[in-house]
């Protein structure tokens, strides 16, 4: 595999890993954000959304790094 290919496919990786924690962040958080009687809980924006996604962007590349030392 060439230069390109193992940047392209780590940059890929970086990206498929931001959505996939996005999309884990975005389930219920509306919930999370919208409290009963009280007012928006803006830590779910400032603090949780951040944390999920660099969770998923370093799930992504550690699944990817184990892929490529496992595989010659």
């Amino acid at each position: 595999m060439g230069q390109r290919a193992q940047a392209a496919g780590g940059c890929l990786t970086v990206a498929l890993g931001a959505g996939l924690g996005l999309a884990v962040w975005s389930h219920g958080v509306r919930d999370r954000f919208r409290r009963f009687e009280a007012s928006p809980d803006w830590s779910v924006l400032y603090a949780e959304l951040p944390l999920a996604v660099l969770g998923g962007v370093a799930a992504a590349l550690g699944v990817w790094a184990l892929v490529r030392r496992v595989r010659p």
